[in-house]
């Protein structure tokens, strides 16, 4: 486990953000939480081979738990049903595709966003991004239902921009899509004003959740992560898991998967106890 400081406060881009384990009650405020997490990075660690990004055990014990007392959802990039087979429990919400696939409890399944429209050009894109990328060591195309996630990080750092080029390429023939940057990966997602904020602020409304007695907290490690931070600000509170490449607009800061376990753990003996 994760052994921070006392106060744990770190600077992030010139920004003070203090550690979310020693703020719950800080967090709260007499309020009950509504949660919302990333997957990748947050959930279980950043790997290789996407699909070897398991949860464990104690992990989704943690989830079960905390679904007990509060609202859970996971809000990933990865597809609906590839991430609700990773976690494996029924009391929680489903948010994939970056928000364009959603389901849940009661047999919720809904697709908000508008993002059927874009498979014919992710058809194609597809097709290209094989195509221009053939022999490309490392690189990996992986087709979701409504993206396109080219993976670099295995890739020899003097082939990155080889890989890069071609998928901004492709994105210039298809302007039904747009890029979505990540670490180590560039998405070609519909070219819709839908992302994760928005699918936060869908399931707040459809869960009856804009209360004055709830308060949503986001938890992510990505860029595509700073559009639910954005979006909860003045409203919730965004917690940044380690760090990326660009400015945040989240409020705390948990330093890896580790301390999430012990952050949610920590939640839910607190909730139960108000």
């Amino acid at each position: 486990m994760t052994n921070p400081s006392a106060t744990n406060i770190q600077k992030y881009n010139g920004k003070t953000l203090p550690s979310a384990l020693h703020k719950i009650s800080e967090l709260l405020h007499g309020k009950t939480p509504a949660v919302f997490l990333d997957y990748d990075g947050c959930l279980s660690p950043i790997v290789k081979d996407p699909e070897m990004a398991v949860l464990t055990p104690e992990m989704r014990e943690t989830l079960q738990k905390l679904a007990e007392v509060c609202p859970v959802a996971v809000v990933s990039g990865r597809d609906r049903a590839n991430v609700e087979g990773l976690v494996k429990l029924d009391n929680l919400y489903f948010a994939g595709s970056h928000g364009f696939d959603i389901s849940g409890p009661g047999n919720m399944h809904t697709e908000p966003g508008g993002a059927k429209a874009a498979i014919p050009a992710l058809d194609n894109a597809q097709v290209e991004l094989n195509k221009l990328l053939t022999g490309v060591k490392g690189v990996l195309v992986e087709r979701k239902r409504y993206a396109i996630a080219v993976h670099y990080r295995n890739v020899p750092d003097e082939q990155v921009q080889r890989v890069l080029d071609a998928a901004h390429e492709v994105l210039t023939r298809h302007k039904e899509l747009k890029p979505g940057p990540g670490k180590k990966v560039l998405e070609l997602k519909p070219n819709l004003d839908w992302h994760k904020g928005k699918a936060v602020r869908w399931l707040l409304a459809e869960l009856d959740l804009n209360q004055p007695n709830i308060i949503p907290l986001y938890i992510g490690d990505d860029l595509t992560d700073e559009d639910a931070f954005a979006e909860l600000q003045g409203s919730g509170i965004g917690i940044l898991v380690g760090e990326h490449d660009e400015d945040t607009a989240a409020e705390y800061r948990l330093e890896d998967v580790e301390e999430v376990q012990a952050f949610l753990e920590a939640l839910t003996l607190f909730v139960k106890k108000e």
